[in-house]
Parts: structure tokens; sequence; C-alpha cells
């Protein structure tokens, strides 16, 4: 079992990458907008309820998926650095699943502003990600949360052993993902 959590700021390519990785290996994808989106006709994720529901669906397929005979999971997050929760989050991720004998990978994605705001009116991003449709909305979201958090880390700051960095602003979601199989031999 392998766990591959493509991390990054909003709109850098995760669930594309995912997609593309999916077809190419023998991973799963579960993007964070699947429990949210799932959610969200009832509660608003910035709801605490919303929240709550969100964290027992992720909570309850992790513990399903690092107990299983898949041989993999591909997880996309919205890390914020500058949040303890995101980071204790991502460890509780990491144990659950190397206690279960899996071998879990980091990807770091990063893109230009100017490249995000133009991946965040793809078709394939609004058709996805219901939440999304609002343009207006989802664009000031993006801005704001590029003022509000930090979602790239600072060199040297992750010390995992299976990590990899890519900045995707002028490559392929199908490049990046082959850059991804390759480097974790997936």
């Amino acid at each position: 079992m392998k766990l591959v959590i493509i991390f990054g700021p909003q709109a850098v390519g995760k669930m594309t990458v995912g997609q593309e990785l999916e077809k190419i290996s023998d991973l799963k994808l579960f993007h964070n907008h699947m429990t949210i989106d799932l959610v969200s006709p009832f509660f608003s994720y910035d709801t605490p309820e919303g929240k709550r529901l969100v964290g027992l669906f992720r909570e309850e397929m992790f513990q399903a998926a690092a107990k299983s005979e898949l041989p993999g999971l591909i997880f996309t997050y919205v890390w914020a650095f500058d949040l303890e929760q995101d980071g204790a989050y991502i460890r509780h991720l990491t144990d659950m699943f190397t206690a279960q004998g899996a071998e879990v990978c980091y990807v770091e994605l990063e893109a230009e502003v100017f490249e995000r705001l133009e991946r965040n009116k793809s078709e394939n991003r609004l058709q996805y990600k219901p939440t999304k449709r609002d343009l207006a909305w989802s664009e000031q979201d993006l801005l704001d949360s590029m003022n509000d958090y930090r979602l790239n880390s600072e060199p040297g700051e992750i010390t995992h052993e299976r990590y990899l960095r890519i900045n995707n602003t002028n490559i392929s979601p199908d490049q990046t993902a082959r850059l991804i199989q390759k480097y974790f031999s997936l």
C-alpha cells in the first residue's frame, strides 16, 4: 500500500495531476473535494458542522483504505503551513498508514498565481468541484488565502524522506504525474 499526498495551494493542479497519476498507476484518487462537495449541499465547509462531517467521512475512508488490500491511494490537500492543525493532520495520516505498513509519499505542487487563476476556471475543475463554480467567489478565495496562509513550504521545512516538490507552472498534468510515478516507482 502506498499513500501519495499531493498538496499545494488552490488551483495548483492537485486533483488534475491526481487524475493523471491514477491513470498510469494502480492508485485510486481521493481528492479533498469528494468529501467537501458531499457535505456542502447541507452544511458549508466553513461551518463547524461542515468541517466535522468532512473530517468524519475522511477519517472513515482513510481507516478503511489503510487496512485494505488496495495497492494505494492518492489524497489531495491544501496544507496551510502556518496552521499547526494542518501539519498535525498530515502527521496523523502518515502515522495511520505507516502503522499498517504503507509507504507514504509527499508531493508538493507550486505554480505562479497567474497560472492558478487560469486553472481555477478550467472545465475539469468546475466539473468535479461544484463549490468552485461561483468563479467570482472562488477567485477571491484563492487570492485571499494567499494573504491569509502560507500554502507552500519553506526550503528544508519538510523532512519526510519520501518527498518531491514540483513547480508545475509550465508542466502539463500528465508530465507532472509521470515525474511523480518515476520518482516514487509507482
